[in-house]
């Protein structure tokens, strides 16, 4: 018969998991909570850590905030503006359809984010808004690399059509629908779809819109 485990405190863990641990369950916290809702002993209850642990690893409750704000920008930022943002290469529907599929992969897999976000511009700290302009500064720039390549000067077409490529992206990933939402992929194909027809009608049959923009 073997013996019984042994008994007393848990195994403390690595400083860099805990760290993450509580990182992790801060986003989540804040997001469901806000930042004048969110408490260290919620914090520390959700990332299964006591409270000491969480002082001892950030020191305040502001430290911690400022840090899950900024991990999460970083995070979105790296997840949205990847490589297929700046490949000359794609087409335009295959661009534009694997640069939504960033942003709302991202969302899928992070929900936690956008209210992270949303939570520190009414606290703030104008963090999403601060990820939409450096978002808007790769797209805007691809973009207008993808209109010179066809002889189109863009002028500030370009920036305008990113604002409301983000805005459709983001209204739709935050819709509330009757029963089960839509597809991913069906959405996705939605957006990408809407940009394309847009673009070839202002290439070939309302390009005085684009030089009313320079």
């Amino acid at each position: 018969m073997s013996s019984p485990a042994p008994r007393g405190r848990p195994r403390k863990l690595p400083v860099g998991e805990q760290r993450a641990r509580v990182l992790r369950a801060t986003a989540r916290v804040v997001a469901q909570h806000g930042m004048q809702g969110a408490t260290i002993e919620q914090i520390a209850r959700e990332a299964g850590v006591s409270r000491q642990a969480v002082y001892e690893q950030f020191g305040d409750r502001a430290t911690l905030f400022a840090e899950v704000v900024a991990e999460t920008e970083e995070r979105a930022f790296a997840a949205i503006a990847g490589p297929s943002v700046t490949d000359p290469q794609p087409g335009l529907r295959a661009w534009a359809r694997a640069n939504y599929a960033n942003m709302v992969t991202f969302v899928a897999d992070s929900p936690e984010a956008y209210g992270v976000l949303r939570a520190a511009e009414r606290a703030g700290d104008p963090a999403l808004t601060r990820l939409r302009e450096r978002l808007a500064v790769v797209y805007a720039d691809a973009s207008r690399k993808r209109w010179a390549a066809h002889g189109i000067d863009s002028g500030r077409a370009d920036r305008a059509l990113v604002t409301l490529f983000f805005a459709m992206t983001e209204s739709l990933v935050q819709a509330t629908w009757d029963g089960e939402p839509p597809d991913q992929e069906a959405l996705i194909d939605l957006l990408t779809e809407f940009t394309v027809g847009g673009v070839a009608r202002l290439q070939a049959k309302a390009s005085d819109v684009i030089d009313r923009l320079r």
